[in-house]
């Protein structure tokens, strides 16, 4: 029993020396292999994978694993490998002939390399003890730095929104170890630092990772940086955490401090319209127009605005007041008109101003209908004659309507409708037809007012 212990313990440690061998001859494999490739780079560019492949296996072994020279090999060979993918993409975004050191099919295959040696870097300087080790992880870091930050735009403009806020947010990193040791970073600029925390927050909105971008808006937020966006990103996104009424607080705060901030105006006035505080967007909605006169989607909000304020007080009984938010909504849905005389929104938004009233007549003419006297017959052709006098104000702008898009559902609505009150049939089932197609998910090729 004793020799059989004695055996098992032999074979234990031949095995132990055996993975340590193996991490050592990574690293030698490694060190080699990287070392042939900076002679020569163009005539070694394979073996760049080779020094990928031995420094794996010294970090994947516990002994070398736990050594500062370890992880400051692969924090070069990773940071090399991230420079030569940017040179590639670089140039082949310049329209440049790729020779065979560029060519990203001779690169090394490997995701994310500037993570890869940002991760290792901060091992590096985890391990060093000695001052030419930290100085050399320090450095490394630094170089990193405008390797992840290349990377981070190469992301974003091919839409790896994800990718590019974790390179943007490793550049960041390296930039908190750096300052931490009192060494310059890429981002003492003034300005750099919140530039970089602003990007990020607006990258992880539009990645979807909503909590690492709040993170980022909230340092702004508490530097009290010069960023009017800030206020406006942490509304966007407690808004949908919370609630946009608990959110407001940060364009409350926003707008006081940039009361000319045009973002912030239109964030507040979408927040009012979301929230259905009417009354607070009219003042809102005429400083924005002061600022910009030619926006006409702002004339036909501010036009929309009048228009369900005048259906509220329709619905409340007061006809002075609603009669003067329709003259209102009517006016600035013709200023938009006048800035362009084609803009759709307008044209449907006047006819259906027009419309709605008509309809609204439907009901006296019902309560009418059932009185048979001389008078009562009077005064049902009287408001008949009302009526079909709204149908014909709102009909042209319908019709232009229908002109521009002729897979306007609304407008063909509203049309078949109309005609059939006016008892034209044939161009109320003209209409008929038209929806019923756009309904059963056919294009309307031809508009029937197209001149």
């Amino acid at each position: 029993m004793k020799k059989l212990l004695f055996a098992f313990l032999l074979l234990a440690a031949a095995s132990s020396a055996l993975v340590a061998q193996e991490g050592e001859k990574g690293m030698k494999d490694a060190n080699r292999a990287f070392n042939s490739y900076k002679l020569d780079q163009m005539g070694n560019k394979g073996r760049l994978a080779d020094a990928i492949a031995a420094v794996d296996i010294a970090t994947a072994d516990a002994a070398t694993a736990s050594q500062y020279r370890t992880w400051q090999l692969c924090g070069d060979i990773y940071n090399e490998v991230a420079a030569q993918q940017i040179n590639a993409r670089q140039l082949a975004a310049g329209g440049l002939a790729l020779g065979a050191a560029a060519d990203p099919s001779t690169l090394p295959k490997v995701d994310h390399p500037g993570l890869k040696a940002a991760e290792a870097y901060t091992k590096a300087l985890e391990m060093a003890v000695k001052k030419p080790e930290i100085r050399d992880a320090l450095s490394g870091m630094r170089a990193l730095q405008n390797n992840l930050q290349n990377l981070g735009f190469i992301q974003y403009e091919e839409q790896d929104f994800e990718s590019a806020f974790r390179s943007f947010a490793a550049g960041l990193e390296m930039h908190d170890h750096l300052k931490k040791n009192n060494e310059q970073s890429h981002f003492d600029e003034e300005g750099q630092y919140e530039e970089q925390l602003y990007n990020l927050g607006l990258i992880g909105v539009a990645a979807g990772l909503k909590e690492d971008a709040k993170k980022n808006f909230m340092k702004l937020y508490t530097m009290k940086a010069d960023k009017p966006a800030m206020y406006e990103g942490l509304y966007s996104i407690e808004a949908d955490e919370i609630s946009p009424e608990a959110a407001y607080k940060y364009l409350e705060e926003g707008r006081k401090r940039y009361p000319n901030d045009i973002s912030l105006l239109f964030a507040e006035i979408n927040h009012f319209l979301r929230i259905g505080k009417l009354d607070a967007l009219l003042d809102e909605l005429k400083t924005a127009i002061s600022l910009e006169p030619d926006n006409v989607s702002l004339y036909t909000t501010m036009g929309s605005v009048y228009d369900n304020l005048y259906q509220n007080e329709i619905q409340a009984g007061n006809i002075e007041k609603a009669e003067a938010y329709s003259a209102s909504a009517l006016d600035y849905f013709n200023q938009a008109l006048a800035k362009d005389p084609n803009n759709v929104d307008a044209l449907y938004s006047i006819g259906a101003l027009y419309y709605n009233k008509a309809a609204s007549m439907t009901q006296d003419l019902a309560k009418l209908a059932d009185d048979y006297s001389r008078a009562g017959t009077e005064k049902y052709n009287v408001k008949q004659a009302e009526m079909i006098a709204q149908f014909d104000l709102a009909l042209p702008f319908f019709q232009k309507s229908e002109s521009i898009n002729p897979n306007d559902r609304n407008a063909l609505i509203a049309l078949k409708e109309i005609y059939a009150k006016k008892n034209e049939l044939e161009m109320s089932n003209e209409f008929k037809d038209r929806l019923e197609k756009l309904e059963a998910g056919e294009k309307i090729e031809k508009s029937y007012f197209k001149k």
